[in-house]
């Protein structure tokens, strides 16, 4: 018997990722007993809940959401964050920054900035709900860290990741193998780029918090970036508030977070914006990634997303 491989219908770009991280999630899900998926609102994660609703319907998400607040978040995140939770009748666990503040477990950075505080309340939260694996809306073209990880990046009993630790991952198989006290993290997304995840966005018609699209807001400049004028982040000396038309890239630590100017108001024109773009998303706006040449690697090597 001859096949025909010609009759078979080709799948666009868009449908192998999607198709990719369905298998990723629903393998991950049989592998593991207890996951749990980062959700911050950011578009990423939401992109990630998308697909996992799609890997498991008619049946509800077999797991929790799980969102390490900073404390600084958007108001519009956190607003968009409670809604779709709400909608979807999903289970969300919040680990507050704050929490560590208050009773002396973290102490505030000089900067001001919260992003790098996350680490501890991650892995504390992971090992009370007794998480063997965690996925991720980490992609490799975020930043160069992200692409020494594969999908299934392995952590340790201390929750550090060990980039000479990674396996390979032939044909597609994923290796999920772990010891007690160990976990995983798991990034469907690993293989897809920005400008994939709008398209998908656009093609599946997903919501996103309002602040991804322009809109009016008070900024000042800051080492190159347009920091928004609020409660944990306001200009020093010399740093001008001025009234722009902006939107953000990606969505963090209010006080590290940088907007773009951008009168792109809905999906087609951001595509069309991310599509010029020569710049990654983080290393245009989120100040922590600038601490150093590997921040986000060595933040990582600590057991940070």
């Amino acid at each position: 018997m001859t096949l025909n491989l010609t009759s078979h219908r080709q799948l666009t770009q868009l449908q192998a990722l999607e198709s990719e991280a369905i298998h990723i999630i629903r393998e991950v899900v049989a592998e593991f007993d207890r996951p749990g998926l980062l959700f911050s609102g950011g578009k990423d994660s939401v992109v990630m809940l998308h697909l996992a609703r799609k890997a498991f319907w008619p049946a509800p998400v077999p797991f929790p959401l799980i969102h390490v607040d900073t404390g600084h978040n958007f108001p519009e995140v956190l607003e968009y964050r409670d809604r779709i939770v709400k909608k979807l009748n999903a289970r969300l666990i919040v680990q507050r920054v704050q929490d560590y503040i208050d009773d002396g477990r973290l102490a505030e950075r000089a900067d001001g900035t919260r992003n790098p505080l996350q680490t501890q309340p991650l892995l504390d939260v992971i090992a009370a709900n007794k998480c063997d694996v965690v996925f991720g809306g980490g992609r490799r073209d975020e930043e160069k860290a992200r692409a020494k990880e594969r999908v299934l990046s392995l952590r340790d009993e201390f929750g550090q990741w060990d980039p000479r630790n990674q396996r390979p991952e032939l044909w597609r198989l994923y290796n999920g193998r772990h010891t007690v006290g160990e976990h995983v993290r798991a990034f469907p997304l690993s293989n897809w780029t920005e400008l994939d995840v709008w398209r998908y966005i656009e093609a599946e018609n997903i919501e996103l918090p309002s602040l991804y699209y322009a809109h009016d807001r008070d900024v000042f400049l800051r080492d190159g970036m347009l920091l928004a004028v609020g409660p944990w982040s306001a200009p020093r000396g010399g740093e001008e508030v001025t009234r722009r038309r902006v939107r953000y890239r990606t969505v963090g630590d209010m006080s590290c977070t940088g907007a773009v100017a951008s009168d792109a108001a809905d999906v087609r024109a951001v595509i069309e914006e991310v599509a010029l773009t020569r710049i990654t998303e983080r290393g245009a706006t989120r100040a922590d990634d600038r601490l150093s040449e590997a921040a986000m690697e060595d933040r990582k090597k600590e057991g940070y997303f």
